[in-house]
This record gives structure tokens, C-alpha cells and sequence, in this order.
């Protein structure tokens, strides 16, 4: 595609003022035109959920930057649909970068991964970028993959349906590795705590035990110091078991 007129959409869940998203639009705007539509404010762990229940305000910074104050879900159905109507559309849609890893079990929380479903929803091919990093984020790696990953994908397209879950080691990655969602070991942890007018709150958090060794997992690949690139989509179903399940029907 020619740079000038490819357009890319960019959003998160860590809000507008990000220094993931500042680096992703930094590596980003050497091969597209780009746009950022994001949170006003932090939403971590908002999943793919959609604000039907107050209005939503669009506020523009510049010719080429929005915020919304709500999910990234909202973010990338404004854009879509208000923000970047016609000629403006994006071909592509990429999401973080994310201070922390998006895998396994976490994919359900994040949404960061919400941004680029809901784009691969209405019909934008979506790419999900994280740093599986929990301190010290240096985002210059990953914005060298997020870089990468997006021209192969802007260059060679994908699959109808299908956005990409991308999770970047620390340091330099060895390597890339087609993966597959794994399952981590883990358990909440709930704290009760008192404010200062004596009424109860929580905060709830969790210790992780590691993960399933399965064989081909993003946690895996994450361990051994590749990147982790899995396809993902919007169908739930659970293949495997409905002939299982078909005795259930009357």
C-alpha cells in the first residue's frame, strides 16, 4: 500500500496520554497515515464492553487526535462510524501499546484486545500490542515489532475475522511464534480496607502460580523470549464439544 494514503487507527485502554500509545503512534506514522481515537482516561480491564447507559462526549485535540470519554469499545465504534467516516476510514486498527502482558485467561479482561475486536467486528483487520513487562516498560522493542507486524499486515492482509494478539518479551525477542491462547495459574486475592468515614471497600488482585505448559501457548513463548502473535476471534463457540452436547437436544 502507499503510506500516503494508508490510514491507520489507533486506540487503547490506557488512555490518550499514554506512553504506549505515544510510542506505537511514533513507530506507527513512518509507514501510514495516522489517527488516534482513545479513553480520556485509564479504562484497563473494561473488556469489550460498549457504555449504553449515559451519552458519550467526543473531544477533539487536533486534526489528527480524539478522546472519548469511555471504553476502547466505544473508542473504535465512534471512530468508525463518526469520528472517521468515508474517505477517512482506516485500514487497519491497532491497539497499546500495552504496559503489561494480554495473554491466556487475561484476553477476556483486556481492552486493549477489545479495541482491535471491535474493529475486526465492523470490518477493520485489528492488531492488539502489549509489553509483557510489569515495570520499567522501555516500549522501543515493541514498537519496532508493533511496526513490523503491521506492514506485514497492511502489505499481505488477514483472514476475515481475525485480529492478532500480540505480546512483546523484555529485551531484544529472539524471535516471532504463532501461538495459541494458554491458561494461567492463578487465584484472587480480595483486601478489605476502611475509608476515612468508616465505610468498608475492596480492592481485589490476584497472585499468579505460572501457567499450563501445554505446548504452543503465548506464555510459553513469552518464557522462552519470542513474541507471541495469536490469531483470535469474536466466536466463543466451543467446537470441540457440541457433538458432545448433542444428546442435551430434544
Amino acid at each position: 500500500m502507499d503510506s500516503e494514503k494508508t490510514r491507520i487507527l489507533i486506540t487503547n485502554d490506557d488512555g490518550w496520554h499514554s506512553e504506549g500509545i505515544i510510542a506505537l503512534e511514533n513507530a506507527l506514522r513512518e509507514i501510514a497515515d495516522v489517527y488516534v481515537v482513545a479513553p480520556e482516561s485509564e479504562m484497563s480491564g473494561a473488556s469489550h464492553s460498549l457504555t449504553l447507559s449515559r451519552p458519550l462526549r467526543i473531544r477533539q485535540v487536533d486534526e489528527r487526535h480524539w478522546t472519548v470519554d469511555g471504553t476502547p469499545t466505544d473508542c473504535v465504534t465512534l471512530a468508525l462510524n463518526q469520528i472517521l467516516p468515508g474517505e477517512l476510514r482506516p485500514h487497519l486498527c491497532a491497539s497499546g501499546i500495552n504496559p503489561g502482558a494480554n495473554m491466556g485467561d487475561d484476553a477476556t479482561y483486556s481492552g486493549t484486545i477489545a479495541g482491535a475486536l471491535e474493529a475486526t467486528i465492523l470490518g477493520v483487520p485489528g492488531l492488539a500490542f502489549s509489553l509483557a513487562a510489569y515495570r520499567n516498560h522501555d516500549f522501543t522493542e515493541s514498537a519496532k515489532v508493533a511496526r513490523q507486524l503491521t506492514a506485514k499486515a497492511l502489505r499481505e492482509g488477514l483472514p476475515e475475522g481475525t485480529l492478532l494478539n500480540v505480546n512483546v518479551p523484555k529485551g531484544i525477542p529472539k524471535g516471532f511464534r504463532i501461538t495459541k491462547q494458554g491458561f494461567k495459574n492463578a487465584r484472587p486475592v480480595i483486601t478489605e480496607h476502611t475509608d476515612p468515614r468508616g465505610k468498608l471497600y475492596y480492592w481485589i488482585g490476584e497472585v499468579r502460580e505460572g501457567f499450563h505448559a501445554e505446548g504452543g501457548t503465548d506464555f510459553e513463548a513469552i518464557d522462552d523470549g519470542f513474541v507471541s502473535v495469536t490469531p483470535m476471534r469474536s466466536d466463543l463457540t466451543n467446537h470441540q464439544v457440541i457433538d458432545k452436547l448433542k444428546d442435551w437436544e430434544n
